[in-house]
């Protein structure tokens, strides 16, 4: 017998993977609540409905999505819940997959089925929306999805099985969606596409990035700017001048390099050498002193050798990253990369991943050690028991290094920024103090 329980009219969304799907789910919830529906985001009382947007990307990240489906399909027999709809890039990769093996989800839904899930859910898709979203983070940051897809070749990316071929959005779009963010509060814009350095070639004909920075830059209320996903191969140079000009742009750049070895880079189709590599990031630090750089890297590749793993811990240890990050590789299929062998054992590619991390925590520690005695513009992001937490322009939320200040004798306001002098450093974060007018 199904248990019954109080479930409340109210749609519930659910966002898993990257900051791209959170954008969508906040543009989803935007349109719902224009047709004057109840929605929440990640809630966890009763609702009658529930919208999963999943990640499809690597193996731990559909292994996710899967579990949350379940879930919420045994929450469903259970009559816990009414109706659950499945939308993201699981769906769209794996669709008729899903609906083999768990039938007892309403419907499923791709990337590009806003509409008709809006549909599904009794509201209709409103054209005259100018990026109105309702915001899963703190209202003082907000990401800024400026294209959608990805055009690259890379082997073992299934991003453009998902999410199809590059798309950008037109300046003007853009910057009305800054426009509104900003009115409503915003503070940091972060810049996110598969590939942030493509922007404006399938519309404009030429990379247009910098002129887009340099419009954004013009959006009164917004004080930092940083980039996401940025592309190696064919970085545009006039994106470092328009950086190292405009003070609202901060001095950060993501740019995932994923291997330094150039028999692993020719394999993974990246369109650069290992030398290429090394001089772009040489520009970046001559072109923008003091950025800080953050790269994420792969271990565990097909053929892989002990050789191109060497390569990348030499090259990890030489360019001394201020943020980096590592994948296992994940094995996907109708990749270019499936038809090659999955070679190195999950043991090595771990092994692999944590050498690569004690070098980095040892580079981390060094740098946040740099930074004692100096006072830095920290934005205040939330408060945890006694402390304020923080970051510089030097750190990107959830993934990167915060400030921490002691709340017990001090008080700063959330979604403010605030002049901290660093008094302390760990490998990962740094602890600080209001810095003392002078």
């Amino acid at each position: 017998m199904k248990s019954k329980t109080a479930r409340r009219s109210k749609i519930n969304v659910i966002t898993l993977g990257c900051s791209k799907n959170i954008v969508d789910s906040e543009v989803l919830m935007g349109q719902l609540k224009a047709n004057k529906l109840d929605v929440t985001h990640e809630s966890d009382e009763p609702t009658e409905t529930v919208v999963i947007n999943t990640c499809g990307f690597i193996e731990n990240a559909k292994q996710e999505s899967l579990d949350t489906i379940l879930k919420y399909a045994a929450a469903k027999e259970a009559g816990l819940v009414k109706k659950v709809y499945v939308t993201g890039c699981l769906s769209e990769r794996y669709k008729d997959d899903l609906i083999d093996q768990i039938p007892d989800i309403d419907e499923y839904f791709g990337t590009h089925d806003l509409p008709r899930l809006l549909k599904v859910l009794g509201a209709d898709y409103k054209h005259e929306l100018v990026g109105e979203r309702l915001l899963t983070t703190p209202v003082h940051y907000a990401y800024l999805k400026i294209a959608e897809g990805c055009d690259r070749p890379c082997s073992f990316c299934a991003i453009p099985i998902m999410r199809g071929k590059h798309v950008s959005k037109p300046i003007e779009v853009l910057v009305a969606q800054a426009e509104n963010l900003a009115k409503n509060g915003t503070k940091e814009l972060i810049l996110i596409a598969q590939d942030l350095t493509y922007y404006g070639l399938d519309i404009y004909k030429e990379r247009k990035l910098a002129t887009l920075l340099e419009k954004l830059s013009e959006v009164k209320g917004i004080e930092w700017i940083r980039l996401h996903y940025a592309f190696p191969s064919g970085f545009p140079a006039d994106v470092l001048q328009v950086i190292r000009e405009k003070e609202n742009i901060c001095n950060y750049i993501d740019i995932p390099l994923q291997h330094a070895s150039d028999s692993m880079l020719k394999s993974m189709r990246r369109g650069i050498t290992a030398k290429k590599t090394e001089e772009l990031l040489s520009t970046f630090r001559k072109e923008v002193p003091g950025i800080a750089i953050r790269t994420t890297l792969i271990c565990g590749y097909p053929g892989e050798t002990e050789k191109d793993f060497e390569e990348l811990k030499a090259f990890v240890r030489k360019y001394r990253f201020d943020r980096l990050g590592v994948f296992a590789y994940s094995h996907e299929e109708d990749t270019h990369a499936f038809k090659l062998a999955d070679d190195v054992p999950e043991e090595a590619k771990q092994q692999r991943i944590d050498e690569i991390m004690e070098i980095q925590q040892g580079i981390s520690l060094a740098l946040n050690q740099a930074k004692v005695g100096k006072t830095f513009k920290v934005l205040i992001d939330r408060k945890e028991g006694d402390y304020f937490i923080g970051r510089t322009e030097h750190d990107s939320p959830e993934v990167d290094n915060e400030v921490l200040i002691n709340g017990t004798d001090q008080y700063l306001r959330i979604g403010d920024f605030a002049n901290i002098e660093i008094t302390g450093a760990e490998d990962y974060d740094l602890h600080g103090r209001i810095a003392e007018k002078k």
